[in-house]
């Protein structure tokens, strides 16, 4: 358990609840860890309502991200489904707004992971994850993947891997699998405990 109090923010645009699936995952990792959990979501862009007329996105469930969560957490887990490779527009949007965020540092060495989910294995889970790493490298976070040391990423046959915690979501399958679990929840305990470290250096720090 960390002894230093950490806010995990969770932030994840989702479809038809795959993504959130993840982000729930990664929440109970989390709160294993002794993190306090913020679960939030995104407005939908308008590319992204043409995208699926006929649904409504199901991350309503959770309320929608300020940019006062996105300053005053100390980690950030950041998801996505796949959009051609890239993280679906209404998340990317909402970077759009985090200038001020970016100018003031308010991001800055602060440990950050990514997660998404595709409907095929080679459905672009790799090239999604690493774009949405770029805004989170611009806003100077530390980048947290799953190190190969977490049994489930050697064992998994779908989702999970090195760069950040994903699931193959076939026929719009959203219960994770036991390997997709395992490598979320890792997800979640690392970001707490790298958080708990950086937090305590900084303490230690402002007493030197």
């Amino acid at each position: 358990m960390s002894n230093q109090h950490i806010t995990l923010l969770i932030l994840y645009y989702s479809r038809h609840g795959s993504t959130r699936a993840l982000a729930d995952a990664i929440a109970e990792g989390a709160t294993a860890a002794g993190a306090e959990v913020l679960l939030r979501t995104v407005a939908d862009s308008t590319r992204d309502q043409e995208a699926d007329t006929a649904k409504q996105p199901k991350s309503d469930r959770d309320i929608q991200v300020s940019l006062e969560d996105l300053k005053n957490c100390d980690a950030l887990a950041l998801g996505s489904p796949t959009r051609f490779g890239h993280m679906a527009s209404s998340l990317h949007a909402f970077f759009e707004t985090t200038s001020t965020q970016w100018l003031q540092g308010s991001l800055t060495d602060k440990p950050a992971a990514v997660f998404t989910s595709s409907s095929s294995l080679h459905g672009g889970q790799e090239s999604t994850l690493l774009s949405m790493a770029l805004p989170l490298l611009h806003h100077g976070m530390i980048l947290v993947g799953i190190p190969y040391a977490e049994p489930a990423v050697h064992q998994t046959r779908t989702g999970g891997g090195p760069y950040g915690a994903s699931h193959l979501s076939q026929h719009q399958e959203t219960s994770l699998s036991e390997h997709e679990q395992q490598c979320a929840e890792a997800l979640g305990r690392r970001l707490v405990t790298t958080a708990s470290r950086l937090k305590k250096e900084q303490n230690l720090g402002k007493h030197h």
